[in-house]
């Protein structure tokens, strides 16, 4: 079934299991295979077993970890809080322990967003934490310009505020005001990871000033290229580029 799989999905990530290979019928080599062809990986909920825990927690930080989670389906139980953390609070929480990239919210068996909308309205803090660093949330953090034989050189510090590697490869490309391609290159897969910062040198010819350059951002995914708009405070461009500009006073 993998390999009908793996034949017909050749540009859209596939989804494996990390159901542990109780009855030994072959579930780890399959998971194995899917992490080694840049799949993906899932689990339907985050309180099974530990290996699944495994799994995902320890996955190379370009393939993603998609996980399902159900909420009761039932209005939320306060007396069902322990030391004041409520059981939605604590599933939220271990969402974001294993580093996931994308989570699907649900009821068990009785799917109803109004149901959905009063856990919201229980827990506001906690969905909304979860809702800012789900997945990856990629900037350019650090933009140093130098000059050098005739040329000017940017090394940029890209930072990953989210939960999660990048799903991929991250491809960035320095344009001119007009469009115009300057320098395009590419991050090694899954960086910048999470809470750290990457840096990568862009060497521009023929480019006299750095400023009003634009920086663009593309995830490279099994051939496959789609736009990313940077997750920083500064005003991005209609297409999710940023226009670099001074935001700093010069120090003297």
């Amino acid at each position: 079934m993998l390999e009908v799989q793996l034949e017909n999905f050749k540009k859209t990530p596939l989804l494996t299991n990390t159901q542990p290979d109780y009855s030994r019928v072959g579930n780890s080599e399959l998971l194995d295979r899917t992490v080694r062809s840049n799949n993906w990986i899932r689990s339907d909920t985050i309180f099974i077993e530990n290996e699944q825990i495994e799994a995902l927690s320890n996955r190379p930080p370009w393939i993603a970890a998609l996980l399902e989670q159900g909420l009761p389906g039932k209005p939320p139980d306060p007396s069902a809080s322990r030391e004041e953390i409520s059981p939605a609070e604590n599933m939220i929480d271990h969402v974001i322990d294993i580093g996931a990239n994308y989570w699907s919210l649900w009821n068990f068996h009785q799917i109803s967003a109004k149901n959905l909308m009063s856990y919201y309205q229980a827990y506001p803090a906690a969905f909304d934490r979860i809702n800012r660093r789900i997945g990856y949330r990629v900037r350019p953090s650090f933009i140093w310009s130098y000059k050098d034989d005739g040329y000017t050189g940017l090394i940029v510090g890209f930072a990953n505020d989210g939960i999660a590697g990048v799903p991929g490869v991250l491809r960035v490309t320095v344009e001119s005001p007009d469009g115009k391609v300057l320098k395009s290159g590419c991050l090694d897969a899954g960086y910048p990871l999470p809470g750290k910062i990457r840096q990568a040198q862009f060497v521009l010819t023929n480019v006299t000033d750095w400023k009003g350059l634009k920086l663009r951002a593309e995830i490279e995914v099994k051939g496959m290229r789609y736009p990313v708009r940077w997750a920083c405070h500064q005003k991005l461009n209609d297409d999710g580029s940023l226009t670099l500009r001074p935001n700093l006073r010069q120090q003297v």
